[in-house]
């Protein structure tokens, strides 16, 4: 039992040191010797419970990502019984928008925002081993909540729902790392700290703009 709670410890400090330098720094720029010396750790304890720095990179996702989704489709789920296609499309936003704001306060190991800085700086290398991982977890939850979106929308093809899912996960992002650009643009009025405010704008946004996307329904002709 102590040897599993050591090897439990180890893994879960040399995470945290991962994901910090990659966040800072992307994962190209960061060498196994650099995560091991921030861990305090040996270089062979890295590559023994992670293989690589891909293996590493993996389980930092997974830490995230697993949680927050889990919550996601559940809140989703939610969401699916409003009868209403508005009411439901909002709802369904939200649910993926939450998990995300309030993964530090649910207890998740260094919260939300170093993790998207890390999604960030990963998108911006493109390297194709971190694409794989990203796509392999990311997106079949993705693929369900646009599924999900798209059902709201009759009439609107689904590809305009990807560009609108995408806007969403940008600024959902940049809300995350930047929020202070709320604050000086409104010269105080508004703040992007404020978790609840956020999300309801961003929700608004989206949902707004992928209803308007539906045909209206031209009225009845009555015949002669």
């Amino acid at each position: 039992m102590r040897r599993a709670n050591e090897a439990t410890e180890t893994t879960a400090v040399i995470i945290e040191a991962g994901e910090a330098l990659f966040s800072a720094h992307g994962v190209r720029g960061v060498s196994l010797r650099e995560i091991a010396r921030e861990a305090g750790v040996a270089v062979s304890s890295v590559s023994y419970h992670f293989g690589d720095k891909s293996g590493l990179l993996e389980a930092i996702y997974n830490r995230h990502t697993k949680p927050m989704n889990a919550r996601r489709m559940e809140l989703m789920a939610e969401a699916r019984r409003l009868a209403d296609p508005s009411l439901r499309l909002k709802g369904i936003l939200r649910a993926y928008l939450r998990p995300a704001f309030t993964l530090a306060a649910d207890g998740a190991p260094s919260g939300g925002a170093r993790f998207t800085r890390l999604r960030a700086v990963v998108g911006a290398e493109g390297d194709p081993v971190a694409r794989r991982i990203v796509a392999e977890i990311c997106d079949p939850v993705a693929q369900i909540f646009i599924d999900a979106m798209a059902e709201c929308l009759p009439g609107v093809p689904r590809t305009d729902v990807v560009w609108r899912a995408q806007f969403l996960l940008g600024s959902m992002y940049f809300m995350l790392t930047s929020p202070g650009r709320v604050d000086r643009l409104s010269q105080g009025e508004a703040s992007g700290s404020d978790h609840e405010a956020t999300m309801e704008q961003l929700a608004t946004t989206i949902h707004d703009s992928l209803m308007a996307l539906v045909p209206a329904q031209r009225p009845a002709v009555a015949e002669a």
